[in-house]
């Protein structure tokens, strides 16, 4: 802790085509901490995968047009468990000695590969230190679609079929043969989807397969595997968030995203209009100093918030929710996203969101039992801590029935 403050290090950017909404996030997430509590220390990954720190990060502009890296070092994590977190400082000089930068708990702020998946997940459980969020397992799960249907199957959490794309080696198209075994039993028309994106980028509705041919290499530079699900003509998506709450699980408001064309796509999700910047509370802007409509149009898409839903369709919503979550232990706030059809009276699991965009905090604060985005970041902090002494490893590990070498 620094002058009674517990240190919190907020990592977003990353290496993932998602990597600008990331920065969005990130700064939000600062911007949001509660100042009585926290001194937040921003580390910022760039597109290379190079770990920045410093004040200028916390400055939208430093973004906007991507600025030189001065007065941002280039920090590593230290791995030896046990010390708490600790970045270091990388120094080019032969007798320059590095700056060390402690902090205690860490925000994985991250959409997408390579932060949201896992990755850093088991980074932060390599080095003891406490974290935000979903735990390895979950988060590598739930980032990959095809893997979470399989691992559902059997939950009675319904989801819809899908068949599976994988990137040759050596090329970005499969043999159509390929395609056409994978397709056996999925209908055209489909919804073509990256495994392991977000923000719909490289989602495209799928009449045949050419359409499939045409859509599949370009998708294929960001990803390595593709799903292919049955297309839901005329049903309607819906949103919710899932925490847990004392011994208990709490859910959030419901969403229902208004669609203006077949598909929501990337830049109607982020970057259309809105102009409003955030409060602390809100933490809409990213910071005091970077609060524009860039900033606000993570949350411009027109929605609809706690929509009137048919009793029995609600309760299924939460239901599958919260048995999603809690599937793999849930920890964090991550987002369940739902389709309904409601010819047919079903709803299906469409995916899981592990770290989602501005951590979904406009659907706490719309709750039941409100709670507000400074105090969903302490909620997830407090939890951090309480795993991380929860799962801590004993001084020496090994049981001393398996000891083959003596301890002093």
């Amino acid at each position: 802790m620094s002058n009674g403050k517990i240190r919190v290090a907020v990592f977003f950017g990353g290496r993932s085509p998602e990597h600008d909404v990331s920065i969005v996030t990130g700064l939000q997430v600062i911007q949001a901490l509660d100042a009585a509590q926290y001194e937040p220390v921003p580390v910022y990954v760039d597109r290379c995968g190079v770990w920045r720190t410093g004040e200028k990060l916390l400055d939208r502009a430093t973004y906007i047009p991507a600025r030189d890296a001065d007065g941002l070092p280039a920090v590593s994590l230290e791995i030896a468990p046990g010390k708490g977190g600790m970045l270091v400082e990388q120094t080019s000089g032969l007798f320059g000695k590095p700056g060390r930068i402690p902090f205690d708990v860490a925000i994985p702020a991250f959409h997408g590969p390579y932060g949201e998946d896992g990755d850093m997940q088991g980074l932060f459980e390599a080095a003891g230190i406490p974290y935000t969020g979903m735990r390895v397992l979950a988060s590598a799960i739930f980032m990959d679609k095809a893997a979470t249907k399989q691992a559902l199957a059997g939950t009675g959490i319904p989801t819809l079929p899908c068949a599976v794309l994988r990137k040759p080696v050596g090329g970005l198209l499969p043999p159509r043969a390929d395609i056409e075994a994978a397709l056996a039993g999925i209908t055209l028309p489909g919804c073509l989807k990256p495994a392991h994106l977000g923000s719909s980028i490289g989602v495209a509705k799928v009449d045949s397969i050419e359409d499939i041919e045409a859509v599949l290499p370009g998708l294929f530079t960001n990803d390595t595997v593709a799903i292919v699900e049955p297309y839901l003509d005329g049903c309607v998506e819906y949103n919710i968030s899932v925490r847990r709450n004392g011994e208990g699980h709490a859910t959030s408001a419901i969403e229902r995203p208004k669609r203006d064309s077949e598909l929501l796509d990337f830049r109607q999700k982020y970057l259309s209009s809105g102009g409003k910047t955030g409060s602390k509370t809100g933490g809409m802007g990213g910071t005091k100093s970077a609060g524009d409509s860039g900033s606000a149009g993570m949350l411009s898409l027109t929605r609809e918030i706690n929509p009137d839903l048919p009793e029995s369709l609600e309760g299924r919503i939460r239901d599958f929710a919260v048995r999603t979550y809690a599937a793999f232990g849930g920890t964090g706030a991550p987002r369940m996203d739902f389709m309904y059809d409601a010819t047919r009276d079903e709803v299906w699991l469409n995916e899981v969101n592990p770290i989602p965009g501005s951590f979904a905090f406009f659907l706490w604060e719309a709750a039941e039992t409100p709670v507000r985005f400074t105090r969903l970041l302490s909620l997830m902090i407090d939890e951090a801590r309480a795993m991380a002494r929860h799962t801590a490893c004993p001084e020496d590990p090994t049981p001393e029935a398996a000891r083959l070498f003596p301890r002093r």
